[in-house]
């Protein structure tokens, strides 16, 4: 397995994380600060999934995983989020952070809850997410109500805690702490779906953060100022109006205005100055993935809108 470490740098770089490697056997990882005296203690962030609602096998569903220490967090759990964790040799995580509700984040979750359980969790399973999160574990419990009552009542008799859900709909600040690490949720901007949330971790002197589903949000960048890894959506609207799907013009317009163009990405990692930043959550996940033809529908226009974005700042200064 491949790990990355993070070094200083004078620029942010840029990928597009399954091009280049940032999959499920292939995490970013770095050591806490030298000098702090937790050597032993590590951040890693994997992508399990970068893809989007429309299926592909080259691209699971959103889903990113992060191990601060002990502490395995998942971030959105997306179509075949389970399968990407047992490849990384993960059986159970410590809880679940979803950025928001849209299905192609979330339509892995009873998966991960339930077959866990049945892999030996013995204690509830801990979600996190905007309003409606409560809610929806809630119906959730209802839907599976006869598997659960078999496996726990009837047959095999697993342990009842371990199906169990602790859920908290939560707001924007810090919603999770304990030692070293903290989570913070931040509102960021998808159009008309509200409340969504990005994500900062911070753990033993580092930090990454994740955008979630977002337009280019100002409080997004405000942030995640000072990270080490900024991970962000992409949207090729060149590529995206060439796809074949039962939208209207009028749909397809309005799916681009809820997103991240690679010009407007450009930008964000211009102001946030990351040390790597990392591109997910692909739309559509066919866009050309090597050679020319890829720089030109993702990393020559995110290129290109941190220039501008560069050049506007020295003529204000």
């Amino acid at each position: 397995m491949k790990r990355w470490q993070l070094r200083p740098r004078s620029s942010h770089r840029t990928f597009d994380a399954e091009t280049h490697g940032y999959s499920a056997n292939r995490p970013l990882e770095f050591p806490a600060e030298a000098g702090s005296g937790r050597c032993s203690q590590t951040l890693k962030v994997t992508l399990l999934g970068t893809g989007n609602p429309r299926p592909s096998m080259e691209r699971f569903g959103p889903s990113i995983l992060v191990e601060a220490g002990q502490e395995k967090l998942l971030f959105d759990c997306g179509r075949g989020a389970l399968q990407r964790l047992y490849q990384v040799k993960v059986e159970q995580i410590d809880g679940l952070f979803l950025t928001h509700l849209h299905s192609d984040h979330i339509v892995g979750i009873p998966d991960l809850w339930l077959t866990s359980w049945i892999m030996g969790r013995k204690i509830p399973l801990r979600v996190w997410g905007p309003a409606g999160t409560r809610g929806m574990m809630s119906h959730l419990q209802q839907a599976y109500s006869f598997d659960i009552h078999m496996r726990r009542d009837v047959d095999e008799n697993l342990p009842p805690q371990g199906v169990e859900i602790q859920a908290k709909d939560i707001h924007q600040g810090v919603v999770y702490e304990n030692g070293d690490l903290k989570v913070t949720a931040f509102d960021v901007d998808h159009g008309p779906v509200k409340p969504a949330f990005g994500y900062r971790i911070d753990y033993a002197g580092h930090s990454v953060v994740l955008s979630g589903d977002t337009r280019y949000s100002e409080n997004l960048i405000r942030f995640a100022q000072g990270t080490d890894v900024l991970i962000h959506e992409v949207l090729d609207p060149e590529a995206y109006s060439k796809l074949v799907n039962s939208y209207t013009p009028e749909q397809r317009a309005r799916v681009v205005a809820h997103h991240t163009t690679p010009d407007e990405a450009g930008k964000v990692f211009t102001k946030v100055a990351p040390k790597l930043a990392v591109y997910s959550h692909i739309v559509p996940p066919e866009c050309p993935r090597l050679g020319s033809r890829h720089k030109k529908d993702l990393l020559r226009p995110t290129r290109s809108g941190r220039r501008l974005d560069e050049h506007r700042d020295r003529r204000a200064g």
